[in-house]
């Protein structure tokens, strides 16, 4: 039988990142999408995802949905039977980065959450061309739905996330790593660095697409997933 698919959307996204993907792939298989909605730390994010989850599945997060995937990958490595990370980061915030966020609480609390949003996925961050505009009025309409109470509790949790390198060191499981060509925000020098640290990864760079491709470019995200969950499995040691 299929492994289940199971896939965490960024920051103040829902399951609408993910729309091609979930009917693409919910022909085959028992496809979920994560709520990251509770929680002002990643490590209870996971905690709660993993709650609500099978005892396996192959595992997909975009963003800071990638952040939490990597901490659920190190808090049950066993549960993860195949791994793909899409336009993320495995670093803890520095110092100076995690005091960055200050700034977009302070807007947020003072009724500015759009404002902030438009500041922090600017527009440079995606592929340019017409679907730009669509791609990010998506993306607000999520957020809108999702409200400034959970953007704070997500800024914080990126705030305060820890350093993922070790657990990517002993991921034995089939591994992609996804980025868009024109993604600003986490750029491809990011991936390759990812790439290199997980055991059995595949890189692959979605054309056309920046920071969110399974919304700008989904025909390609939908081929390089296929092509990762047909990959066999990896004996552990």
């Amino acid at each position: 039988m299929r492994e289940p698919l199971l896939f965490i959307p960024g920051m103040m996204c829902d399951a609408r990142l993910f729309w091609p993907q979930v009917e693409h792939f919910s022909r085959s298989r028992n496809v979920m999408v994560a709520c990251t909605a509770e929680g002002e730390r990643i490590e209870e994010i996971a905690s709660s995802i993993l709650l609500e989850s099978p005892q396996k599945f192959a595992l997909a997060g975009l963003s800071m949905g990638g952040i939490v995937a990597m901490e659920i990958l190190r808090r049950a490595p066993e549960r993860v039977t195949r791994l793909c990370l899409m336009d993320t980061n495995p670093l803890a915030e520095t110092p100076q980065s995690a005091a960055a966020y200050e700034p977009m609480i302070v807007g947020v609390k003072s009724g500015r959450m759009i404002d902030v949003l438009r500041g922090f996925l600017k527009p440079e961050f995606l592929a340019p061309g017409p679907q730009r505009i669509q791609v990010l009025s998506q993306v607000q309409a999520m957020a809108e739905s999702l409200g400034p109470e959970v953007f704070l509790r997500q800024i914080k949790a990126l705030q305060r996330r820890r350093d993922q390198q070790a657990a990517l060191r002993k991921a034995k499981m089939p591994a992609l790593v996804m980025c868009g060509e024109y993604d600003g925000l986490t750029p491809r020098k990011r991936h390759e660095f990812m790439a290199e640290l997980i055991p059995y990864a595949k890189l692959a760079i979605v054309e056309g697409a920046g920071h969110l491709p399974t919304l700008e470019a989904p025909e390609q995200v939908n081929a390089l997933l296929t092509d990762w969950l047909k990959q066999p499995y990896v004996l552990r040691s």
